[in-house]
């Protein structure tokens, strides 16, 4: 390979021949061995990244926290009242949280890190003379690329031939309007980036159209790479769940602050005692408040959720998908790729003159034969059949090829079955190109319902056409009424229906983009193709209906069709239960709502349309998600509560619309989706209850006892200690609670219910109050039969530490039975509760833990005498539940 060349920005002025020579390439593309040696040369087509956090950055961010600084501030107010223990036990406390909390957000990091790259952009090139789909990172210079519709562009691109290309580079010049390109075009030095029609830029999204090109610069060589080091400088957005438990932390430190001051005073100035007690009574009133361990415990469940999802195949993209889902109540799904296979096959040909041909197969590789009143045809034959395929392949953007004894395919599904049914009849495209080369094309848009390619032939220029049957029927000459009727036919039975046709360009218009007119084509027949449901999705709607989600089916397909398909998924059974965009179309806001309460099967339905009928959903009050794959859906999926896109067959605009990206494109996946949703919700309520019931507890039984005059019963370290390891450890175990059964049988909650609904605030009263009045009341009785105040705490702290071993069992479940679920369907939990009690044995039968939480070894006695008083508030709540359920 020649030496690396210096950069250039001048691509737009070189003519075409000295960019290929520049680039020692050819519209051939290059042989896959150069690329190999230029990409190793030339390093990956990526843009800088923000670099990976490392463990030790993430344990330091684990200290910027204002209710960390009150922590660090009881620890020097320790040190000047010379308790250095007290100080020291703080500082490692604090550093095992540290440790936790910043080992769950690398993990996290790690699993963020790991799911992009099943996000990776692809990109189209001609390598070995083959069309290939490659990441976009081995893209390199002087590559041939294609581009299409929904498509990013991969790298800086030189354009070779365009149709009807238009690209949104807005991300480079703020230009909210698609600027179309021109390949041949040309202008003299000093033209702007937005009007160089002869470039695609790295970054830029294809509107409508396609095109193709030779790369010209990758990496940070293109022109988005200049504004790399802004993309990394951005800044992640939190969950909106963590960003309201935060700001709920920190409206708890300013009432507990208040509360300090407040009983504090009382303290000093009605019960006389001294300041320094006050001081540190403040502190442990503050420790026993904040929930420290609950940013971490809740990072950890989202984490844990969207690790979850990814391995049903739903990629979370968007952290709050992950809470949203667990409210959807409305999923607008598309029909073809989502609810069917998306590998068409055609099964039925209807000819003009109404002769009836079957096709045998499955899927897009060319295995099975066409057959005419059962005879089997190996050509085109009678000649109306050879017109027909003739068009079906000419007017064609896909690609099928037999490699190394194996059938590859790049391009439509609808493009790859027509290509399929021309080989079973031996017509190839590469061959028949040859006989009549394309000079022009009107590339398919679900706008115009139909593609358009024109051909030299020995009789001039023929131009050729498929579509959607009302529309090419509406350009041919003639009587159509049988064809309609067949249409309707092949629909009926279930078909994707197609009309093919051709004609002579109108006068002028030999090489021009110009649609076919009303009565200017020949009417050639119709395919009829098969797009069977996907396995599972019959079951999966049957599952939504069930947990009170309602699913609607919006198409751009035929009513017909989208019937035959909905009466297989139990959706409509009757041709009036269909809507179609013609039916919408004028509809206000009033009747889009009486629309949506009533239908469930939208067919012929436009992107405008489907906008709008998300928009009118979510006036309706219902939480939405939304499928989609194409540009055309970006509106929709932006304007859904949830996008869901594609993850295999969607465009790059879709998938970056979306909130999450479907692996398999499955619908079933999405209800797998929302079922991990449920999940991960209910895990974030039993942390929070966990954490908030056991602080609450601590909070009721410091201020109690000094509003009575009773020592405080538990130190500032102590508390500490049951916040941050013993519970601490629990709820972050809490975090992986598997599916406790039933969540698809539930009703969708309201999407603003808040977290402490009725029932959080009862079973939080309920607890705390319980657990309160046991230990204030244990506490007293300890003092009044003469035990020293030392030795009352330790027996104290192990009852509360023993309390929230016990109580973490009632979290597992807000209305069933702790009995109805058995405790080693959570391993992980029960390893956390097994956990936080050895690190309190520890902390009471070791010197060094002796010393610094005033513990000490206890008897047989009061080990049993804690344990069965600590295991009432397993009674209590069960007792709780049980009238909740009957209240219910």
């Amino acid at each position: 390979m020649e030496a690396v060349k210096p950069a250039r920005t001048d691509w737009h002025l070189v003519p075409l021949p000295e960019v290929l020579a520049w680039l020692s390439s050819s519209e051939d593309g290059l042989p896959g061995a150069e690329a190999a040696e230029r990409l190793q040369t030339g390093g990956p087509n990526e843009l800088p990244r923000q670099p990976v956090p490392g463990l030790g950055r993430i344990l330091l961010r684990q200290f910027l926290s204002p209710l960390i600084y009150v922590l660090l501030l009881a620890a020097g107010l320790s040190i000047l009242a010379g308790d250095v223990s007290d100080a020291a036990f703080i500082a490692v406390v604090l550093a095992i949280n540290a440790g936790i909390g910043g080992y769950q957000e690398w993990r996290a990091e790690q699993s963020t890190r790991a799911l992009q790259q099943l996000l990776r952009i692809r990109a189209s090139v001609l390598r070995d003379g083959e069309v290939q789909e490659i990441d976009s990172a081995a893209v390199v210079a002087g590559d041939i690329v294609w581009l299409e519709s929904g498509n990013r562009v991969p790298a800086d691109v030189r354009l070779l031939s365009v149709a009807g290309l238009e690209i949104d580079e807005s991300l480079l010049t703020g230009e909210s309007l698609a600027v179309r390109k021109d390949a041949g075009w040309a202008t003299e030095a000093g033209a702007a980036v937005a009007d160089r029609r002869n470039m695609a830029y790295a970054g830029s999204t294809v509107v409508r159209g396609r095109g193709k090109g030779i790369v010209v610069a990758t990496g940070t060589a293109t022109a988005v790479g200049e504004l790399a080091l802004d993309v990394i400088g951005a800044a992640g957005g939190k969950a909106p769940l963590l960003v309201r438990m935060e700001r709920f932390s920190h409206l708890v430190a300013i009432v507990v602050l208040v509360a300090s001051l407040l009983i504090g005073s009382i303290g000093v100035f009605g019960w006389r005692l001294g300041v320094q007690e006050m001081l540190f009574f403040g502190i442990a009133l503050a420790v026993a408040a904040i929930p420290e361990g609950l940013p971490a415990a809740l990072t950890a469940a989202l984490a844990v959720a969207s690790t979850r999802m990814a391995e049903r195949r739903v990629i979370v993209r968007r952290l709050a998908a992950v809470e949203g889902l667990g409210s959807c109540t409305l999923i607008a799904s598309d029909k073809t790729g989502t609810l069917t296979q998306n590998e068409l096959t055609v099964r039925q040909i209807v000819l003009p003159a109404g002769e009836r041909l079957a096709v045998t197969g499955e899927g897009f590789a060319p295995n099975g034969y066409v057959l005419l009143g059962g005879e089997t045809l190996t050509r085109p034959e009678p000649p109306a059949l050879a017109a027909l395929v003739r068009a079906a392949v000419l007017c064609n953007e896909g690609d099928l090829r037999l490699r190394d004894g194996a059938w590859v395919w790049r391009g439509d599904a609808t493009d790859l079955a027509l290509l399929s049914l021309g080989v079973k009849l031996g017509v190839i495209r590469p061959a028949l190109l040859e006989e009549y080369p394309q000079i022009n094309q009107i590339p398919y848009e679900p706008e115009r319902q139909f593609a358009a390619t024109y051909h030299r032939s020995a009789g001039g220029v023929r131009v050729l056409v498929k579509g959607a049957p009302e529309r090419v029927l509406a350009m041919c000459a003639g009587p159509v009424e049988a064809a309609v009727e067949a249409a309707g036919r092949l629909a009926a039975e279930g078909l994707r229906v197609l009309a093919l046709a051709e004609g002579e360009p109108a006068p002028g218009h030999d090489h021009a983009i110009a649609p076919p007119e009303p009565g200017q084509l020949r009417f050639l027949g119709l395919a009829g193709m098969i797009d069977p449901l996907r396995s599972g999705v019959p079951e999966a709607i049957a599952a939504c209906q069930r947990a009170g989600i309602t699913v609607c089916m919006v198409t751009g397909d035929h009513p017909v069709t989208a019937l035959a398909i909905a009466r297989d998924l139990d959706l409509a059974h009757r041709p009036e239960q269909v809507v179609t965009g013609s039916m919408l179309a004028g509809q206000d806001a009033a009747a889009l709502a009486a629309t949506l309460t009533q239908a469930r099967v939208f067919a012929r339905v436009t992107p405008r349309q489907k906008l709008l009928l998300v928009e009118a959903a979510r006036r309706m009050g219902h939480f939405v998600a939304v499928t989609g794959d194409g540009v055309n859906d970006a509106p929709a999926l932006r304007a859904a509560n949830i996008g869901v896109a594609m993850g295999k067959g969607g465009t790059d605009v879709a998938r970056d619309a979306a909130d999450i990206v479907l692996s398999d494109d499955n619908f079933a996946s999405i209800v797998a989706g929302i079922e991990e949703g449920r999940v991960a919700y209910d895990n974030v309520r039993k942390v929070i209850y966990l954490l908030i019931s056991c602080g609450a507890a601590e909070l009721l039984a410091l201020g109690s006892a000094v509003l009575i005059g009773m020592p405080m019963p538990l130190l500032p370290v102590q508390i500490l200690w049951v916040n941050l390891v013993t519970n601490g450890i629990q709820g972050v175990a809490l975090a992986f609670e598997s599916n406790e059964g039933g969540v698809l049988r539930r009703q969708p909650r309201d999407p603003a219910e808040p977290i402490f609904n009725r029932l959080m605030i009862e079973r939080t009263l309920v607890s705390a109050v319980f657990m309160a009045g046991v230990l204030l009341a244990a506490f007293a009785w300890m003092l009044r039969n003469g035990w020293p105040e030392p030795a009352a705490r330790n027996v104290l702290l192990l009852l509360f530490v023993l309390f929230e071993n016990f109580h973490v069992g009632n979290c597992r479940s807000e209305t069933r039975s702790a009995f109805a679920l058995p405790p080693w369907r959570s391993r992980l939990l029960l390893a956390g509760v097994g956990v936080a009690l050895l690190a309190h044995l520890a902390a009471m039968y070791t010197p060094l833990g002796q010393r610094l939480l005033r513990t000490e070894a206890v008897g047989v006695t009061e080990w049993l005498v804690m344990i069965a008083v600590s295991s009432t508030i397993v009674a209590v709540m069960e007792l709780h539940k049980l009238i909740w359920r009957w209240r219910r």
